[in-house]
């Protein structure tokens, strides 16, 4: 009878104290496209992508049934950081849906318009505001709405302290009237809390945040991006040492934590081959994560890197290698022979056969792409030909008898329809392509077979086009396997290469794009396509895997551009609409969903971007 009425009383006491309304809940998952489109329209950095942000206790006054249902001590607010746009998850603080929605978009222009992220939280999110309305005076009715709505929702200055009240009445004149507050009164008493959450401004800087090094190589990042963890919650962490236990007898605690989660939690999510499968769980509950660097992680390291074939086992090089350059946006400059890529030819690859699963949909995609095959028509009305126009004979004689001059030829010929086309396409052979799709397939096996499927079909159509694989290890080894060049025909041996290809390493697309656009812009035809098979973002093991990679490859597309190429990337990485269009633009890639359709869907893709 005690657990049936406590769960009764827990329930109407959160109830009554919880502001949140789930019927009117806006989830950034139906606003991420429109939000990340105006936060690049209202003038935002284009390279940065739009993500969840975190909960944090805010330590805050709260109302007296909050205290007793001990809820509303926490809030997610938006952050802006050098990478990401960070937004509510959810945002549920309003009545009416419209409202959450609205507070969306203004979040995005007020980002858009954050000139002076050094200032103090609350000249930085005023001189923002002030921008905003400046700038966007359309968006002055909305603010104004948001505002009342949530000034109606916060705690009366009249039931705080003074020091308090004083800050809360500062933060009301700084909200209607921007610009208006230059110094926040500080709290005098040591019970004293902070003011309460404002969701109409950005969050203040993380007082204790750890970063990593993306220059060093202590930090190997995640290879492929092909989950949906991309798009989850940040976590508020600090850096800290490895506990020391110089008695291993004594066993070092705290005893107020006995029945609480541990501060330290020893996860090495980048090195372990089993991850704790309660880790994930264990770190939702906690309010700051303390990640910390010990001696293990340096022998997984020393272990990752020397895994290595041997000369013996792996492909053959082809010629010394090739200095490519690399664009550093941090710069502004496109650095030479920054890179070495090395070409490289399956050396164990035999002449084989396509597979007999494939044949059944390699017969029927080379009866489609039948049609597109260079065919011969007959020209009307010519001068001479190998035979004879009869109605154009006609309408001479006709001409010739009503005293008119005829002025059109009397002979049929024959013209040969021409595709001027020549396409590679680019396959990102990373370790990623090592994951499994489904019971029986790899990526690498899709990716095998989509390239069997497209040669199949371009060998239909008698147009021009190369083969090509890629991965990396460092700047210094961009690895690039040829399949099959221009001038070679496609064959059994191209087909045994194909079967030969297996998972490397990581992925600079950058350098392999440039090398592919040197090849493919060699070309003679009047139109070239460049095709780019992918399944995750741009990284490696030094700082390639942060903006840096991403900024590298769209600076290599504009590249490709202004070579008069067309790129085009096909991706199966469900995560790539939040970076590719940054990238590619918003027409240069399609993301196939279920990567399995990839080998049936290529080859009509590649009709689709060639019916012109």
């Amino acid at each position: 009878m005690e657990e049936f009425v406590g769960k009764i009383w827990h329930r109407w006491a959160t109830g009554v104290a919880v502001r949140h309304y789930p019927e009117a809940a806006v989830t950034l998952t139906e606003v991420e496209k429109t939000a990340g489109i105006l936060f690049r329209a209202f003038g935002g950095d284009p390279g940065l992508k739009v993500a969840a942000a975190t909960t944090e206790t805010h330590g805050a006054h709260r109302r007296l049934m909050q205290r007793i249902a001990g809820s509303g001590d926490k809030a997610t607010l938006a952050r802006l950081d050098a990478d990401t746009l960070r937004l509510p998850s959810e945002i549920a603080i309003f009545s009416e849906r419209s409202l959450n929605r609205d507070l969306y978009f203004w979040l995005a222009a007020l980002a858009a318009c954050d000139e002076a992220p050094q200032l103090p939280w609350h000249l930085r999110n005023q001189r923002a505001t002030q921008a905003t309305l400046r700038h966007f005076p359309g968006l002055k009715p909305r603010y104004q709405r948001l505002l009342a709505a949530h000034l109606a929702s916060r705690i009366e200055p009249q039931a705080m302290a003074d020091d308090e009240a004083a800050q809360e009445n500062a933060l009301r004149q700084a909200l209607c009237k921007p610009g208006s507050l230059a110094l926040l009164p500080p709290l005098f008493h040591r019970e004293s809390r902070p003011p309460q959450p404002i969701p109409l401004w950005l969050a203040a800087p993380p007082g204790n945040v750890a970063r990593t090094d993306a220059a060093t190589d202590a930090n190997l990042p995640g290879e492929g991006s092909g989950n949906d963890s991309a798009t989850s919650p940040a976590y508020k962490a600090e850096q800290v040492t490895v506990p020391k236990n110089d008695s291993p007898f004594l066993l070092i605690f705290r005893a107020e934590s006995l029945l609480s989660w541990g501060e330290y939690v020893r996860i090495n999510r980048a090195f372990d081959e089993d991850d704790d499968p309660l880790a994930a769980e264990a770190a939702k509950d906690m309010d700051q994560l303390a990640i910390t660097r010990d001696a293990k992680t340096r022998v997984s390291r020393v272990k990752f890197d020397l895994d290595l074939p041997s000369a013996a086992e792996d492909d053959q090089p082809v010629g010394p290698g090739i200095p490519l350059p690399e664009w550093d946006y941090r710069m502004g400059e496109l650095l030479p022979d920054h890179c070495r890529l090395q070409p490289m030819i399956a050396a164990d690859a035999q002449p084989a056969k396509l597979p007999d699963a494939l044949k059944k949909t390699a017969h029927r995609l080379r009866q489609q792409f039948a049609a597109l095959a260079p065919a011969r028509h007959w020209l009307k009305a010519q001068q001479d030909g190998p035979e004879l126009d009869i109605d154009n004979c006609v309408r001479n004689i006709a001409d010739q008898a009503s005293g008119h001059t005829p002025d059109h030829g009397a002979y049929l010929a024959q013209a040969r329809c021409e595709r001027d086309l020549a396409c590679l396409l680019l396959a990102d052979l990373s370790l990623s392509t090592d994951n499994w799709v489904s019971d029986s397939h790899r990526i690498i096996d899709v990716i095998r077979e989509s390239l069997l499927l497209f040669a199949e079909a371009m060998s239909a159509t008698g147009d021009r086009f190369g083969l090509y694989g890629f991965s990396s290890l460092k700047r210094h080894n961009v690895r690039f396997n040829l399949i099959k060049d221009f001038s070679t025909p496609y064959n059994a041996q191209c087909r045994g290469r194909i079967l030969a290809l297996r998972p490397g390493y990581y992925t600079r697309i950058g350098a392999a794009l440039r090398q592919a656009s040197r090849i493919l812009v060699e070309q003679p035809a009047a139109r070239r396509l460049l095709l780019l098979i992918s399944d995750g973002k741009p990284n490696d093991l030094d700082l390639y895997d942060s903006r840096y990679g991403v900024e590298d490859t769209r600076m290599a597309i504009h590249e490709a551009r202004r070579m008069g190429l067309q790129p085009f990337c096909v991706t199966v990485d469900r995560a790539g609409g939040a970076y590719l269009p940054y990238i590619f633009g918003p027409a240069g890639f399609t993301v196939i969903r279920k990567p399995e359709d990839l080998p049936a869907r290529l080859p009509l893709l590649y009709a689709q971007l060639t019916r012109g």
